[in-house]
């Protein structure tokens, strides 16, 4: 098959470029060619400079190159989905949009722009989507008009062109540019016999994914024949809470401190995070598992261990020297620890 991706060189999507080209299907990448690549393009891989939202004056190239399937990365907007099936609607047999799971109510509640009552059982690809449009107005110039709902909305509303979506977790992994993991490695890699949390936030649990396991499904998706007008979960089949999460980094990385415990009304006003963190987001994967055979392409504790290696490596360029952990040790105290 011949694959295009519009993005492909910052966090996921050297990842699934390579899971593609690696199973032998023609790769192309378009990207801007000014975002510093989180790795070389395979050998073969096409790499294709041009601007995203000028996407229809590449009509010709793309033509030429005649995609079976287009994989779009980043779309943020209904604008951008509108020019993407404007642009491939006679060229591309299918195109898969990667979207998350920020487009459910649930999510909505998550960050208090939602109401209604607390959803406990896990979110399947039938649970209600957030009312609200615009969910981060405000936060950012490149947030105004994000919006994933209508995105999905725009990709699966066209019928001559048949669409597929993948609603993403939390991604870890090698090349994450937002450190996810990090900010506990570092206080493991201080020694620190305690990483301190606000107890309502310790016990909120975040779907997650690994990379190369997030890879691997959009590999399935764009190959099997399946997905076309389908929508799918990827997800850990395990959702751990937060005080899991950084054990888990901690059994990886062989910390051998411990999480601790305190309620909002002991800790500053920086431990607490505005969430409501008695809605969980969990995320029901049996779709994509039965249907197209998902499984994880490593095992947990090969996942983190890769993740640590990558992140001792490449640490945050705003990497914090001597944290004041005063605080920590002041509640540590109050607690008897």
């Amino acid at each position: 098959m011949k694959i295009l991706f519009l993005g492909g060189t910052r966090f996921i999507g050297p990842h699934a470029v390579k899971r593609l080209a690696e199973a032998g299907h023609e790769v192309a990448v378009f990207n801007r060619g000014i975002n510093p690549s989180a790795a070389s393009l395979p050998q073969g891989v096409v790499s294709i400079t041009g601007d995203r939202a000028r996407l229809g004056e590449y009509r010709g190239i793309f033509r030429s190159f005649a995609p079976d399937v287009v994989i779009d990365l980043f779309p943020y907007t209904e604008a951008d989905a509108r020019l993407l099936t404007e642009t491939f609607q006679d060229i591309a047999g299918r195109v898969v949009a990667i979207s998350s799971c920020d487009v459910y109510q649930a999510f909505g509640r998550v960050n208090k722009i939602e109401s209604g009552p607390i959803t406990i059982e896990p979110l399947t690809e039938q649970s209600p989507l957030c009312e609200k449009r615009y969910p981060f107005r405000g936060a950012g110039p490149d947030r105004e008009f994000y919006d994933k709902v209508l995105v999905e909305q725009g990709v699966m509303g066209q019928q001559s062109l048949p669409g597929t979506i993948l609603r993403l977790p939390m991604v870890y992994g090698p090349y994450d540019y937002q450190h996810r993991v990090y900010p506990y490695l570092q206080q493991m890699r201080d020694e620190r016999p305690y990483i301190l949390l606000e107890e309502g936030f310790a016990s909120w649990r975040w779907a997650r994914g690994y990379v190369e396991d997030i890879a691997h499904a959009i590999y399935l998706v764009a190959t099997d024949d399946r997905a076309k007008n389908q929508i799918y979960h990827v997800a850990e089949e395990s959702c751990l809470s937060m005080r899991e999460w950084i054990e888990r980094i901690g059994v990886a990385y062989g910390w051998e401190g411990k999480v601790i415990t305190a309620p909002s009304v002991e800790l500053p006003t920086e431990y607490d995070l505005q969430i409501e963190t008695k809605q969980h987001i969990q995320l029901d994967s049996a779709k994509i598992r039965r249907e197209l055979g998902y499984t994880e392409q490593a095992t947990a504790e090969e996942s983190m261990q890769r993740t640590i290696a990558w992140e001792s490596d490449h640490p945050p360029e705003n990497i914090l020297r001597g944290i004041d952990y005063s605080i920590e040790d002041k509640v540590a105290a109050k607690l008897g620890v």
